[in-house]
Parts: C-alpha cells; structure tokens; sequence
C-alpha cells in the first residue's frame, strides 16, 4: 500500500516501511534525519513522476506494509465501542476514528464488504488516531453485534425515526452503530439492535453528515 505526505510519514510505525520516493527537490531535514537515522530505504525521483503516482504527495510518497486489522476477540475490557455500518466515504471514516480516539475509544468494528477499507485517505484524514484504534473487520456486523450482547453489551443504533439520544439511560457497557452516509443502518442490524436513538433536527436539513453525527452521540453519550 503507497500513502503520501509529511505528517502521514512522521505518524508511521518506521518497521511498517518498505521503501520511500523522495522528490529530488524535498528538503525537510527534519524527515531527511529520521529517514537516515533509521536507516530506511528510500529512491529520488522527479516531482512529475512523484505526481503521477500519488497527486498532493508533498515531495513524499511511502510504501508501506498491507493494514493489518485486529478481530472481534481483541477486545478488551471495553465499555464503549463504535461500529460503522457500510460506511463508504474514507473522509468519514478518518473523521470518525479521530473522534473515537479523542473519546478514549479503542475499538471500531466495520464489515468486509461494501465498506470503506484503511487506505491513504483515512491515513490522511485520521492524522495519527489510527496508531491507537484498533480497527477490526468482520464478515458479518449482526452476528458481531449478537457476541457482544452475549458479552454483557447494549446496541444503540443511529437512525432518524429514533429516541432523543439525550433522553436515554445507557448501560453501563454499550455499541455505538453508525448507518452509511446514503441508506443509514441496514434493516438486519436494526432489528438485532436494542434502542434506535436520533439527533434532534430543528432547521429545514434533515441529516447529517455520518462523521458530524458520530461524533455528536460519541460525545453526547454518557
């Protein structure tokens, strides 16, 4: 997997790191020491061959190691994890897992399919949350969400036709389950859920954005 740019290098666990493409014209010293000091391999080209590979490169484009995502039994003693229903949009998915690590959240839960998966764009967007998150990907959300009520968790789902998230009583070890950005939660997760909470809308909008809402209730929820 290639990602690009000076912070997203300065976040990379070093070990992870095939090779690097510098721009013949790159002059961060500061990344230039760290390259050497660590003894990393790296090749100089020109900025048109750089671009061509990876747009918005910053003069630095990374090879690294294929993500690794973590599994269900990784979790730990946990009282809050979030999982995203078929979100698609890797923007979102950055802004989310920054949030979550924000919160002090350690676990996401996402499905193999028809989702958005960790490439250069949640690296970007994340900027750096995604070294503390552990992001775990399963084959199917609702038998996810069934071991974990097995586990003592509650599911709170996000939809419009909901309870007002601030009008309800938490248990004590809960999911949070984000629906995609187009279609929202999937009709299976819904009825394998234990409440549907909402966002109270007051103007002429009548959604949100899925990163804008996620972290309204990851912060809201207590």
């Amino acid at each position: 997997m290639r990602v690009c740019g000076k912070n997203v290098f300065n976040e990379i666990d070093y070990k992870a790191i095939k090779k690097i493409y510098l721009a013949d014209n790159f002059k961060d010293q500061e990344i230039l020491d760290k390259i050497k000091n660590h003894k990393l391999k790296y090749v100089m080209s020109d900025s048109k061959t750089l671009d061509h590979i990876m747009p918005h490169n910053q003069g630095i484009i990374i090879e690294i190691s294929d993500f690794e995502y973590g599994k269900l039994e990784d979790i730990g003693a946990e009282d809050f994890i979030v999982v995203l229903d078929h979100i698609e949009d890797p923007h979102n998915f950055g802004a989310i897992i920054r949030t979550c690590e924000a919160r002090g959240i350690k676990s996401i839960i996402i499905p193999k399919d028809r989702s958005v998966t960790v490439n250069d764009t949640v690296m970007k967007t994340s900027a750096g949350a995604l070294n503390h998150v552990n992001i775990i990907m399963v084959t199917n959300l609702v038998v996810a969400l069934n071991d974990l009520k097995k586990k003592g968790y509650f599911v709170y789902s996000a939809e419009a036709d909901g309870c007002d998230y601030r009008d309800v009583d938490y248990a004590d070890k809960k999911v949070l389950v984000i629906g995609s950005e187009g279609h929202g939660i999937s009709r299976l997760v819904r009825e394998n859920s234990d409440e549907i909470i909402s966002i109270p809308m007051y103007g002429k909008v009548n959604s949100l954005n899925a990163s804008v809402a996620a972290a309204i209730l990851i912060y809201g929820i207590e």
